[in-house]
């Protein structure tokens, strides 16, 4: 008897038709990269991936944040004997002891000489006549005794539930405006999620944000990272930005300009660096900036799709999400970012495109959009 793990991948991947082996491929380089220095073999049986090696529960912490991946299962892996299957499925369930289960049975390998009701109802018979005090319920069982037979026979012994979506890389790319909040991480990783590669932008405003907010949002991309392998993290430079906004626009304006250079330059960078759309955290009406004409105005500057996973979410969905990927507790930190200085008293949740574009003919864009993309960093995570 030897234990693997059996990678189960999203269902959506099998309705891909003829595009299926890439998503496949994909979806295995991806789970290869996570495991390269973990000592590990794939093993295959009719279409069903299996994972063998020392360290079973380091390989699924792992594995289970790859997206693509739906569920890992540890399983006893057997010889397709009736009389052994038996024996491990007796051993198992005298290990869990509940008090009611049911058997289920699935034999791909049409050359053993039972089908899966046959199966089912034999290990049944053979788990009630050799434990008391135990009941057979196939509607609510305390347990459910999974069996697969193939060119070896699996016994399932647990079930670890994973991120699910698509394979990551095989949906585009895009360029995820990052602050320090809680939205912009969660939208990142949903669309990520979604096979969609992340790259990632935060408008840093020195002296007046300080160095421990670019760290904070360094240290979130490196939570993201950990789903998705290397992101790239553009910081921008955007105080020369603000302080022209405050000094020659009005002020309950000054949000939705500063939200119209923010996708000026996602955008900017997303053509220098060939990335296909701009990803932000927004949520319709959580803030003066996020109402439906604001991002009507904001989307005017925007030359690419603009992605809004979160658009339809209430606060509480974004942050259980947050707490389920890890990055609630660094996105609560109280260090501040370039959106949460400067806010207006009384900010314009109504804007109207016409008016703000004639108070930015006081600015110079196109220079202030150069100069924060010539001086913008790059740091890979």
């Amino acid at each position: 008897m030897k234990k693997v793990i059996l990678v189960k991948y999203a269902s959506e991947i099998f309705l891909k038709g003829l595009n299926r082996n890439k998503f496949e491929k994909k979806l295995k380089d991806n789970i290869k990269k996570v495991l390269k220095d973990i000592d590990y073999k794939f093993i295959m049986d009719q279409n069903r991936w299996f994972i063998g090696g020392e360290d079973l529960e380091g390989i699924i912490e792992r594995v289970k944040k790859v997206f693509g991946v739906s569920e890992l299962c540890i399983v006893r892996m057997i010889p397709a004997e009736m009389e052994e299957i038996k024996a491990q499925c007796l051993e198992i369930m005298k290990e869990v002891s509940p008090e009611t289960f049911k058997v289920e049975t699935k034999r791909a390998d049409k050359r053993f000489p039972m089908n899966s009701m046959e199966v089912s109802r034999e290990l049944g018979s053979f788990i009630l006549s050799n434990m008391e005090d135990i009941k057979v319920d196939v509607n609510k069982p305390q347990h459910v005794l999974q069996v697969e037979i193939r060119g070896n026979a699996y016994v399932y012994e647990k079930k670890v539930k994973a991120v699910g979506g698509m394979p990551y890389g095989m949906n585009g790319s895009t360029m995820l405006m990052l602050s320090g909040g809680i939205d912009s991480p969660v939208a990142g990783y949903l669309v990520g999620r979604r096979g969609v590669e992340l790259n990632c932008v935060y408008y840093h405003s020195s002296p007046y944000t300080s160095e421990r907010a670019k760290e904070k949002v360094k240290d979130l991309a490196k939570i993201l990272s950990s789903y998705t392998g290397r992101i790239n993290l553009y910081v921008a430079p955007f105080t020369n930005i603000q302080m022209s906004i405050i000094e020659k626009c009005r002020e309950d304006e000054l949000t939705i300009i500063m939200r119209r250079f923010m996708m000026r330059l996602a955008c900017e960078l997303a053509e220098i660096k060939g990335i296909a759309s701009v990803t932000t955290g927004e949520s319709v009406g959580q803030v003066a900036s996020q109402t439906m004409e604001a991002l009507i105005v904001s989307d005017d500057v925007s030359d690419r799709p603009v992605f809004r996973p979160l658009i339809a979410m209430d606060k509480n969905d974004i942050m259980d999400i947050a707490k389920e990927i890890g990055t609630f507790e660094t996105s609560i930190l109280p260090y501040e970012d370039c959106c949460t200085i400067f806010v207006p008293k009384h900010p314009k949740t109504k804007p109207r495109l016409k008016e703000i574009m004639k108070s930015e003919e006081a600015l110079d864009i196109e220079a202030l959009v150069k100069e924060a993309i010539d001086n913008t960093e790059l740091i890979v995570l």
